[in-house]
């Protein structure tokens, strides 16, 4: 252990649990979970509904991280995600983080506890252990984009997002894979046109369509447009804002989505895909269980293709800045943070990557080192998109609060389906950033 890091870890941290303290619960208590348990293991609290990442941990444990367990033992407790931020922000108020947690729903959970100095620098740690190249540079960009510029979090998963197209319909109407918006459009054209729903879309969750709005802006105003809206220096109701939200409003009143759009859930979107009813999907790569499924993919997964959201002409924005999340990030406390946390945390840098991608299936922000076996195909091509990745963006609501996104996500069916129009929209969610 360097003697950064052991300033680091003497440090006192009263002042940080009482600022927490603060913007948590008024009155509660400020006593840790105690001196003596310090150490004694390696404490996760988990998503109830996640158990993905503690069955890696459990592997790791008996195997590749077994000199780490018999030194400070796994010890795992889980919470309902519907609780889960109320129960992440009383330990903070408390002092009684656990070494790891889950990031829970909402970025801002975290970015209190780090802005009041409880959390880690993952970062400064995995530079302290030599292990500065574990996360993947498109992971770290994304990381890096919610949190304020740091790397705070560890990356359990490495979501990219894009279309993904019916390579057998786009043969059959004679459609390249679009570059351009304009591409995007008439390859949508020529679908409709033979009878074939351009895209799917869940209307009736509205992420989906919302996720295009962002993806318009990312790549017209460039990668800090939703930055921008963040820091106050932009609107939503500026023109160019505005005409993001027309882009997608269009491709509705085309007819793009098909009908009842306003009426479709993530499940049907899904099955019109994967039963060749619909030509294009944007979606994230955590649908590729769905894909790799034979009784789920009638179209067959070699007849899938993904293509990154296309450029717009003139735009600041690249189609290489792939949009991406990190699924569940991981948080450590500075307080529980010694020599059995610090070695747990230098075997998951080293070994997460290939035990969760063999065991799990599931693509995390970390490199793989080891051997994970044969791959589905399309796996195995996300996984070269996210490796290939150094610059991503982030999703259109990731920054705003929850009344902003629920704001956003219940009007995307509106403007979809001409009930609302693009200057609406845009004003009602401005309305409730401030």
């Amino acid at each position: 252990m360097n003697a950064r890091a052991t300033a680091r870890r003497r440090a006192p941290m009263a002042l940080a649990t009482a600022a927490v303290g603060a913007l948590v619960l008024a009155g509660c208590s400020s006593g840790s979970d105690g001196g003596d348990e310090k150490g004694s293991s390696f404490e996760y609290l988990s998503l109830a509904e996640n158990t993905a990442i503690k069955d890696t941990f459990t592997a790791l444990g008996k195997g590749s991280c077994a000199d780490e367990e018999a030194q400070a033992p796994l010890k795992v407790t889980t919470q309902p995600q519907a609780s889960y931020d109320q129960q992440a922000q009383l330990l903070a108020g408390q002092g009684a983080l656990p070494t790891i947690f889950s990031g829970g729903n909402s970025p801002q959970v975290v970015q209190q506890m780090n802005d009041a100095g409880q959390l880690v620098k993952i970062g400064d740690e995995l530079e302290d252990l030599d292990k500065s190249d574990a996360i993947l540079p498109g992971a770290q960009s994304t990381i890096e984009a919610i949190y304020d510029g740091e790397q705070v979090v560890l990356p359990t998963e490495f979501n990219i997002e894009g279309i993904w197209y019916n390579k057998k319909l786009f043969t059959d109407n004679g459609i390249k894979i679009p570059a351009t918006w304009d591409d995007l459009n008439a390859a949508a054209d020529k679908l409709e046109s033979a009878g074939v729903t351009p895209f799917a879309a869940a209307g009736k969750d509205g992420w989906p369509v919302t996720r295009l709005v962002g993806n318009y802006l990312y790549r017209t105003l460039g990668p800090d447009a939703m930055q921008k809206v963040a820091d106050g220096e932009a609107k939503l109701t500026d023109a160019d804002y505005v005409a993001a939200a027309q882009a997608v409003a269009d491709l509705g009143k085309q007819g793009y989505f098909g009908e009842s759009v306003g009426s479709i859930d993530y499940t049907t979107a899904l099955n019109q895909f994967l039963t060749g009813k619909a030509g294009m999907y944007y979606m994230g790569s955590w649908a590729l269980a769905n894909f790799n499924d034979p009784k789920q993919n009638q179209i067959g997964e070699a007849n899938i293709g993904f293509m990154p959201f296309p450029e717009v002409s003139g735009g600041a924005g690249s189609s290489s800045q792939l949009a991406a999340n990190v699924g569940t990030p991981l948080a450590m406390s500075e307080q529980r943070l010694d020599d059995g946390a610090q070695a747990w945390l230098g075997c998951i840098a080293d070994n997460y990557g290939a035990e969760s991608l063999k065991d799990q299936g599931v693509l995390s922000g970390f490199k793989v080192n080891g051997d994970v076996g044969d791959l589905p195909p399309l796996t195995r091509l996300v996984q070269e998109q996210a490796e290939s990745s150094d610059e991503t963006v982030l999703w259109f609501e990731a920054l705003f609060d929850p009344k902003a996104t629920t704001t956003s996500q219940t009007n995307a069916q509106r403007l979809v389906t001409g009930d609302m129009s693009p200057e609406e929209f845009m004003a009602s969610v401005q309305g409730d950033l401030g």
